[in-house]
C-alpha cells in the first residue's frame, strides 16, 4: 500500500527509521540509541522471557542484548535483513546460551555431588563430639555417690530393669528408684541439660 506517489508504507518507514537509528548508534549517538531502545526493548525482553522463563534472568539477557546492540551496531548489515530481525536473532541466541549454560552448570554440580565422597569432616566432628560427650558423662558420673553411680550404671548402661537392679544390689526397689532419680538429676545438672 503506497501512500502518496512513490512513498513507502508506514511499516517500511518505521524500519528505515530503526535502521537509520542503528547507523547513528554505530557512531556513538546516544539519542539514537534511546530510540532503538524504545523500539526494541519490549520485543527483546519478550523473546528472552519465552526462552529463559525466569523473569529476572530474562531481564538480564535483554540488558546484555541491548548493550551488545550499543557496542556492535556498526556490524548491522541492512542487506542481510531488518534491524528488528538482527536484534531479535541476537536476543534469541543469547537466551538459548543462558539456558544451556544454566543446564550445564546444573549437570556439573550434580556430577560433583555424585563424585564427592561422604563428608569425612562430618564423621570426624561426630566422632569428636561423641568422645567429648562420653568424657563429660564419665566426669559427671564421678560426681555421684557410689550408690547412685551403681544404680545408674546398671539401669542405663547394663540394660537392667529397676527390679533387676534392686535384686543385684540387694536393695529395696523404692531405694533404687530414689537413687536413680537423684543420680539422674545430678547428671542432668552436671551436664547442663535442661529438664
Amino acid at each position: 500500500m503506497l501512500g502518496r506517489t512513490g512513498s513507502k508504507p508506514a511499516a517500511a518507514e518505521g524500519q528505515d527509521t530503526l535502521e537509520s537509528h542503528l547507523r547513528r548508534v554505530a557512531l556513538g549517538d546516544r539519542g539514537a540509541f534511546d530510540a532503538v531502545y524504545d523500539q526494541l526493548a519490549g520485543p527483546i525482553l519478550g523473546v528472552a522471557r519465552r526462552i529463559v522463563r525466569d523473569p529476572a534472568q530474562a531481564e538480564e539477557v535483554a540488558q546484555e542484548v541491548l548493550l551488545e546492540i550499543w557496542r556492535t551496531a556498526s556490524r548491522f548489515d541492512p542487506d542481510r535483513g531488518s534491524a528488528r530481525a538482527w536484534a531479535l536473532t541476537m536476543a534469541h541466541a543469547r537466551a538459548v546460551d543462558r539456558v544451556r549454560s544454566a543446564e550445564a552448570a546444573a549437570r556439573r554440580e550434580a556430577r560433583c555431588v555424585e563424585l564427592m565422597p561422604e563428608a569425612p569432616f562430618d564423621q570426624v566432628v561426630e566422632a569428636v563430639e561423641a568422645r567429648l560427650d562420653r568424657q563429660r558423662v564419665r566426669h559427671c558420673l564421678g560426681g555421684l555417690t557410689e550408690l547412685q553411680r551403681q544404680c545408674v550404671t546398671l539401669a542405663y548402661y547394663g540394660g537392667y530393669t529397676y527390679s533387676q537392679v534392686a535384686h543385684l544390689l540387694d536393695t529395696p526397689l523404692g531405694t533404687v528408684k530414689t537413687r536413680l532419680r537423684d543420680g539422674l538429676a545430678r547428671l542432668r545438672d552436671c551436664m547442663g541439660v535442661g529438664g
